[in-house]
């Protein structure tokens, strides 16, 4: 009997333990091979963390490297010495990155430099924004991963515009969609509209990304902005601990509440997607909600220049907004019929049996 292939899964932040949860899932029920989850702890929440778990069916980490916050030198330094010392004790047969975050970028340094063969898990993705340190990452990584496991044709696009040989290049599918699809009976019965008392129809908003809520500037006019959504669709914010705190310091969460937009604290995934499939429209600067609502059919005001996912838009159900336009956009989308577009090819909900497969072909290479 062979020995099953140890594969590292790397994790660090909540949408990490999203693209990673079906693909654990499914090694785990594969006899040839040995899934070991890693999770670096570069965005860690004790209370989030284990909700997360839970709603996923994930065990707890093999490993936690308890890297934390910090410069993203710091992080990137400390992501690579710790995981060093794990892939010199195990010897992994494959390490499997995922996302943009520098938790990525490290694993994928001392992975690629101990000549473990390294595949990046949504590859190909870019914003041609280098004011993203996401971009650095997603660059950077996919230039020295062996396998390149992209979600969407523009993606292998990009890689191949790049000089990649197509032969590292599998579009495997979108694995958040695996996610969804794998707790959707959960996602359904939580309730999470009813549960918060909200209309019939309503939105959901979430907005992280410094360049939306670091300056009083931008944040106050995207609060001027939602305001005025609020008046023709009523608006539930979860709010991010990061927002949360910005908006507190100027005063601004007391004047969206006043306003009649709904303020609630971080929700674990499965109750946040029960917000997100039920909404009449998202209101977002995150990349998966792009997704989940492409998926799903549902209008998404993208507050962002730019966007790394192209394919939401031109297939799916996004738009780039700022705060001046927000109002009028969201018009227009709510005006038309639920989107009648074909999925992307392959966000189906079995990206994760792809990619087992692609790793047993190139491992009988």
């Amino acid at each position: 009997m062979t020995s099953p292939q140890r594969v590292h899964l790397i994790a660090a932040a909540r949408p990490n333990f999203m693209k990673v949860a079906p693909l654990w899932h499914a090694l785990t029920a594969a006899p040839d091979f040995e899934p070991v989850l890693i999770h670096t702890g570069q965005h860690y929440d004790a209370n989030m963390s284990d909700a997360i778990f839970a709603d996923l069916s994930l065990p707890q980490p093999d490993h936690h490297l308890g890297v934390g916050s910090g410069s993203h030198a710091e992080q990137t330094g400390n992501v690579m010495i710790a995981y060093e010392k794990i892939a010199l004790a195990e010897r992994p047969d494959w390490l499997v990155i995922v996302g943009d975050v520098n938790s990525t970028l490290a694993c994928g340094l001392v992975g690629t430099k101990l000549r473990v063969p390294t595949v990046h898990l949504e590859a190909g993705l870019r914003s041609r924004d280098r004011d993203m340190p996401e971009e650095i990452n997603r660059l950077a990584v996919d230039a020295i991963s062996d396998v390149l496991w992209t979600p969407s044709p523009d993606g292998d696009e990009n890689l191949l515009a790049e000089g990649c040989s197509p032969a590292r290049i599998t579009n495997v599918g979108n694995i958040m969609l695996d996610s969804f699809e794998m707790v959707r009976p959960k996602i359904e019965a939580a309730a999470e509209p009813a549960a918060l008392g909200l209309p019939e129809r309503y939105g959901v908003v979430t907005l992280h990304r410094p360049s939306n809520v670091d300056t009083i500037e931008a944040l106050t006019a995207l609060v001027d902005a939602l305001l005025a959504v609020q008046a023709v669709l009523p608006l539930v914010f979860p709010v991010h601990p990061r927002t949360a705190q910005r908006l507190a310091a100027a005063g601004l969460d007391a004047k969206l509440a006043e306003g009649g937009v709904k303020l609630v604290g971080p929700l674990p995934y499965v109750r946040f997607m029960s917000l997100v499939a039920a909404a009449t429209a998202a209101i977002t600067d995150s990349g998966g909600i792009q997704e989940e609502t492409t998926y799903l059919g549902i209008p998404c005001l993208t507050l962002r220049e730019n966007t790394e996912r192209p394919i939401t838009i031109t297939q799916g159900t996004n738009r780039l907004v700022n705060a001046s336009t927000l109002l009028d956009a969201l018009t227009e989308a709510l005006a038309q019929p639920r989107s009648a577009r074909a999925r992307p090819a392959n966000w189906d909900g079995h990206t994760a049996a792809r990619c087992i497969a692609d790793l047993r072909r190139r491992g009988s290479d």
